[in-house]
């Protein structure tokens, strides 16, 4: 009965969302943000085809206009488990559409998934189990332990108990897809704050490989940002 899925966080197409997202995509808008950025100096008409680099390099990288990059924005789709799209959400610059449990009736409309964490136990000297039993007890536990809530969840609907009210029973693993919608400053603080070592593991599985995609496809802008590095110093780069 149970359904644990992968996690994932990907850069959709800016035309239609069920596109995938370019390095062509990615170029438009940087070609957009100089753009933009040439109007307070009115040289509009000196943009060409691949002036966005020095633009990009000497006015935002280095000269420290981040302002304009506001003028370019990008949507993630993401699917993570609900503790997760706790932590997303706490971005509140960004705009946000989530699937909900309220509406969305786990018995009849879909059935409900679950994102399996990694879980390593610790291991002591005296432990009177092997650290490879422990894990495999710590997963079937957890595997229980969802099973549980899930035909405790069906049995409340099928008992005539509103979704918004049966969700109640359903842990953080629950699986929540979340569109995420914001501009590439925006995007480079998150990746910034979420890609660090004391991030939560199951932020960092879904956040670094974005981050390598936000690396591809929106060339410069992301390319500073070092995975698994220190909070701090993370906090130090420009944003």
């Amino acid at each position: 009965m149970m359904n644990i899925i992968q996690p994932y966080a990907r850069l959709v197409g800016p035309l239609d969302p069920k596109d995938q997202f370019t390095l062509q995509d990615g170029i438009r808008l940087l070609r957009r943000i100089e753009y933009f950025g040439r109007i307070s100096h009115r040289s509009e008409e000196a943009q060409t085809e691949d002036s966005w680099k020095r633009i990009i390099t000497n006015i935002v990288m280095e000269h420290g206009d981040w302002s304009i990059v506001e003028h370019a924005s990008v949507t993630v789709d993401a699917v993570v488990d609900r503790g997760i799209t706790h932590e997303w959400v706490r971005h509140r610059l960004f705009s946000f559409t989530q699937q909900s449990t309220r509406f969305i009736n786990h018995e009849k409309k879909m059935p409900a998934s679950f994102v399996e964490p990694e879980i390593e136990p610790t291991q002591k000297m005296d432990d009177p189990i092997s650290l490879d039993e422990k894990r495999h007890l710590c997963k079937t536990l957890w595997r229980d332990a969802i099973n549980d809530a899930e035909s405790r969840y069906i049995q409340l609907i099928r008992l005539g108990v509103a979704p918004q009210i049966a969700r109640s029973i359903f842990p953080n693993a629950l699986s929540s897809r979340i569109a995420t919608t914001g501009n590439l400053r925006n995007w480079r603080h998150f990746l910034i704050m979420r890609t660090t070592k004391e991030a939560h593991p199951q932020m960092r599985q879904v956040t670094l490989p974005l981050l390598e995609e936000f690396k591809e496809k929106i060339p410069l802008l992301f390319d500073d940002i070092k995975p698994l590095s220190r909070q701090i110093d993370n906090l130090r780069l420009p944003r």
